[in-house]
């Protein structure tokens, strides 16, 4: 094995062939890189024991032309009514445009590219342009039972866009991603459902401009997948942004929804802040992964924009248990929720000091020095944000738990390192594959009580395969419990042992009595453990909800929150 301290990987950039599987594959803006750094790097040579050698060779780039070789099957006669409804520049059958709606952004989705599996497309993409648009494609697949799907971003990371059944499939964002209405009274916007959020915070951000409103707003969701997502992907998975501890998960700034259903059986509620009209509708639409209809817009609440007054923060504990002591005193201190706030374990925290620079600098001398030991220590983020005695107090009180647990000062510097790559981290996966390397992540939610054992279990089974990283941190908190976040980092390469390895991990979770998603939702590639973790009685409900809004089954079939799983496919695992 040869090493050389000088040496550095040729890591891929440049344009991308025209209509290649990378095009499709390639997390985000084209043009835009991200490398590991040196001490990254380092660290992955050593754990996966290679050297730079391995590095020498990239493998399955990806960069040949997708083939137009997956003839349509859909009948021609249903080919033209439905492009006569979009207009026929708005209507494709072309393998390419089909495979850019069939795979998200999983591993799973990113290693079938790569060696040029092409599968599971529906045969005819449209791009609709309105409501009516929506409804007469909805009415003519129900009435000839054709498979319809939708796509927004495309950042799903559960198979949830995967259109197993063939068909039709929607594409949201090219057309529908316009503001519907805009009350400053009330402080709510409603959208429809492919605008994107960086447009949506734009508007906000800019709404004296843009909205002719008295100030900035914003509406706080900030996943990761902030900068290639849309707000109808957010709603239809429950999914949380970064900020999430303070403004909510989209679910808490949902106030109405307009979906159109099969059979004429439209959802279009109303925006009052709250209501005692039976069960709530909004909530039981959310999270249907367009298996209940397809969500067209959205009314959502709005809160004031002031980046001025955010309070930056980090900490650094000497370990794991007094870091998780202090997270919990602190989201139960009564005192006003922090807005990011993320604790990363022991094996996150080493790799984390190293992506943010920190490591090697004073800062990580002092720490060291002081006593937070490398493989020990555990690093806290966060931002406190609103009015400014607000963010004051908060980032005044948070800094009393922490110290009072033990905990080292390590000033917001860290915290905005961490903010400038927070929507660009993505872009790595790439490099690592190009050499054989996985990463990837599954999340849960669990109570301060099952935390550790959550914990503990998880990664234990991660763990089981050698010289594998899993970096865990708890991140969407509540005074209740948390989120669990595990990034797993692996030389892999074989699509049946990364689907069974993930699998293994699901069972994992099952087991240990977390949930088996907080945020991601649960499409098609976690299907198979919903009925263990939510019970029989309330899959029965799901599926008296199916048969209501799609008999036929037209909606996402093939999987879907597991509403037509065969019996075989369930995995309903004992409790550890």
């Amino acid at each position: 094995m040869s090493s050389r301290d000088d040496f550095y990987p040729d890591w891929f950039e440049g344009d991308l062939p025209p209509k290649s599987f990378r095009s499709i594959l390639k997390w985000g803006d084209p043009a835009e890189y991200k490398h590991p750094n040196r001490k990254l790097y380092r660290l992955m040579k050593r754990t996966f024991g290679l050297d730079d050698d391995w590095f020498h060779t990239k493998r399955n780039l990806g960069l040949d032309e997708v083939p137009d070789s997956s003839p349509c099957r859909l009948d021609p006669e249903h080919a033209r009514h439905l492009a006569g409804i979009v207009g026929p520049e708005n209507a494709h059958t072309d393998t390419y445009q089909r495979l850019r709606v069939a795979y998200g952004k999983t591993m799973a989705d990113l290693m079938r590219l790569r060696t040029g599996v092409v599968e599971n497309l529906p045969d005819l993409v449209l791009w609709p342009r309105d409501r009516a648009d929506l409804r007469a494609i909805v009415d003519y697949c129900e009435r000839h039972a054709i498979p319809l799907y939708v796509y927004g971003g495309g950042s799903s990371v559960t198979r949830g866009v995967e259109a197993v059944k063939g068909g039709v499939t929607v594409d949201m964002r090219v057309h529908l991603t316009r503001v519907l209405d805009f009350d400053e009274r009330n402080q709510t916007i409603t959208v429809e459902a492919g605008m994107s959020g960086p447009e949506l915070e734009r508007v906000l951000r800019d709404a004296p401009r843009t909205l002719k409103a008295k100030r900035a707003y914003t509406c706080g969701h900030l996943p990761q997948s902030f900068e290639y997502s849309v707000v109808g992907g957010w709603v239809v998975t429950r999914g949380a942004g970064q900020n999430s501890t303070y403004y909510g998960k989209i679910e808490d700034m949902v106030l109405a929804q307009d979906y159109v259903c099969p059979l004429g059986r439209d959802i279009v509620t109303k925006p009052f802040p709250a209501a005692a009209n039976g069960p709530d509708v909004d909530q039981l639409m959310m999270g249907s992964e367009g298996a209940f209809g397809i969500l067209y817009s959205a009314t959502l609440k709005l809160r004031r924009y002031m980046p001025r007054n955010t309070r930056r923060f980090s900490f650094i504990f000497r370990d794991w248990e007094s870091a998780k002591d202090a997270a919990r005193e602190i989201m139960q201190g009564e005192f006003g929720l922090p807005s990011v706030f993320r604790l990363s374990d022991a094996e996150e925290t080493d790799v984390a000091l190293k992506l943010y620079g920190v490591d090697g600098t004073p800062l990580d001398t002092v720490m060291t020095l002081a006593g937070y030991k490398p493989g020990e220590r555990c690093l806290l983020l966060g931002t406190s944000d609103g009015q400014a005695g607000f963010t004051r107090h908060v980032k005044r009180m948070v800094r009393r738990v922490c110290r009072r647990h033990g905990a080292l000062y390590t000033t917001g510097w860290v915290q905005k390192s961490w903010e400038h790559g927070r929507f660009r981290d993505p872009y790595m996966r790439e490099d690592l594959q190009d050499y054989g390397i996985m990463i990837d992540t599954l999340e849960c939610s669990v109570t301060w009580s099952n935390l550790e054992h959550v914990h503990t279990g998880v990664r234990a089974y991660c763990h089981s395969r050698p010289d594998t990283i899993c970096m865990t941190h708890m991140s969407h908190v509540y005074p209740q419990g948390c989120n669990l976040y595990f990034i797993f980092i692996a030389k892999m390469d074989s699509l049946d042992e990364y689907l069974a390895y993930q699998r293994g991990i699901l069972d994992a979770i099952q087991a240990h009595g977390a949930t088996m998603s907080h945020h991601h939702g649960i499409g098609k590639a976690f299907a198979p453990w919903l009925e263990g973790d939510v019970g029989p009685q309330l899959m029965d409900v799901f599926r008296a909800l199916k048969r209501h809004f799609d008999p036929a089954n037209i909606l996402n079939p093939g999987g879907t929150l597991g509403l037509d799983l065969p019996e075989s496919e369930k995995r309903v695992l004992p409790k550890a």
